[in-house]
């Protein structure tokens, strides 16, 4: 949903730089990048401009690689023109070891940053945290995994309540967990008016 050329176009204009990860609503691109990336790394990237980085995170018995790869070659893409300030692309392979269990993930991106590792490497993050708290509180304080809620728009529309939910209790200036805070709501009438009309 996020890596549409309007959005991208509308980062620019305001004066950002963009980072999207590529899905299946951008499937040509996205076939063209994995391609490419493919080809690269089966050649070990030699005749490839690039740069790349790696992290180790260790937890417990939980052990993750992360490599970043982004190149400015752009040559092999088709219709470069419809990005703003296309300007590189990139890779993440994310290994991870639990116990005797590993997986793989690999995901793409199109970038309006130059060919620079470290900095590819801490945007994905910053929007791999954003995401994974997100999906976190989402599941943890709203349950939303639990909800057997599937047919026709009903899902969507409580996804929106609940974003809503959480915006709102994000702005009420308390010290409360989100959890406290959503309990408190449903046992007090003044402090929901509080929540929701500031």
């Amino acid at each position: 949903m996020g890596c549409q050329t309007k959005i991208a176009a509308q980062i620019i204009d305001q004066g950002g730089d963009y980072v999207l990860g590529l899905k299946g609503n951008q499937s040509t691109l996205h076939e063209e990048v994995d391609e490419f990336f493919t080809t690269a790394a089966e050649a070990d990237f030699a005749d490839v401009l690039h740069d790349d980085t790696e992290e180790t995170n260790k937890h417990h018995e939980r052990l993750e690689v992360r490599r970043y790869w982004i190149t400015e070659e752009l040559g092999t893409l088709s219709e470069t023109e419809r990005w703003k300030r296309l300007y590189s692309i990139g890779l993440v392979k994310r290994e991870c070891w639990i116990e005797d269990r590993h997986s793989v993930e690999r995901r793409l991106f199109i970038n309006s940053i130059p060919a620079d590792a470290k900095r590819f490497a801490h945007a994905v993050r910053d929007h791999w945290g954003v995401e994974n708290r997100l999906h976190w509180r989402l599941d943890v304080v709203f349950a939303e995994n639990a909800s057997r809620v599937h047919k026709g728009n009903a899902p969507a529309i409580l996804t929106a309540m609940r974003h809503l939910c959480m915006n709102l209790f994000e702005r009420e200036p308390s010290k409360l967990r989100m959890s406290q805070k959503r309990r408190k709501a449903a046992w007090d009438d003044d402090y929901r008016a509080k929540v929701i009309f500031g």
